[in-house]
């Protein structure tokens, strides 16, 4: 290089300015990662999208607000969405005629799919429009389809054990105490003799060698 050219850099760098050959250099260096980013931001826009436009579909025009339990039931509902047509996909492949399996790429993709909703589901959790709460719920009647406005929808988390009742799970729990509380009794007193409680014997069984209760249904 000449010494104009590195004059040119070093002016370059002290004012703290790019040339435009650089830049386009730079720029046609990250475009491709630009435009990945650009695509994969477009398809998950479009995935929560088809989601929230199927539960918007589904809505009940009946309720100003839903409860855990219905809509974990709306969950359910949307996580079995693509049963019917894996039943047409298996009664397809059943033909004794056709060689191979047909539709066996989507086929996997659906299942992958219903496997992935499923763990999140029973899981931490599962994302839907916020519909228990009952202004949430309108601002989400009003979308228009409108991907831009999704930040305006406020989401919520809901897991398979939301759709128990909160009484029935503290009665479960109070049941395992209870049992548990029993056991406990058992354990410091022994047998009956002429009306009498006697001490345990050294071979009663301890909290040790008890067999581990079993966690409480979900």
């Amino acid at each position: 290089k000449s010494s104009s050219d590195y004059k040119g850099v070093s002016q370059t760098r002290q004012e703290g300015k790019i040339s435009k050959p650089l830049l386009w250099k730079i720029s046609n260096f990250y475009a491709p990662f630009g435009s990945r980013l650009k695509t994969e931001r477009a398809l998950r826009l479009n995935l929560i999208g088809d989601k929230l436009q199927w539960f918007h579909s589904h809505l009940d025009t009946k309720k100003s607000r839903y409860s855990k339990k219905d809509a974990c039931e709306l969950i359910e509902r949307y996580l079995d969405r693509f049963s019917s047509e894996l039943e047409q996909i298996e009664l397809h492949n059943s033909i004794k005629d056709r060689q191979g399996r047909r539709h066996h790429s989507r086929e996997a993709v659906i299942k992958q799919t219903m496997e992935r909703e499923r763990q999140q589901y029973e899981g931490y959790g599962f994302e839907i429009p916020d519909i228990v709460d009952s202004n949430a719920l309108n601002t989400f009647r009003e979308w228009d389809f409108d991907l831009k406005k999704l930040p305006n929808i406020k989401m919520r988390k809901l897991c398979a054990n939301d759709a128990v009742p909160k009484k029935r799970k503290q009665k479960n729990i109070l049941n395992i105490e209870k049992d548990l509380g029993e056991l406990d009794l058992t354990g410091e007193t022994g047998d009956a003799t002429d009306g009498k409680l006697e001490p345990a014997s050294e071979s009663s069984d301890t909290d040790e060698e008890m067999t581990a209760v079993p966690d409480s249904p979900h």
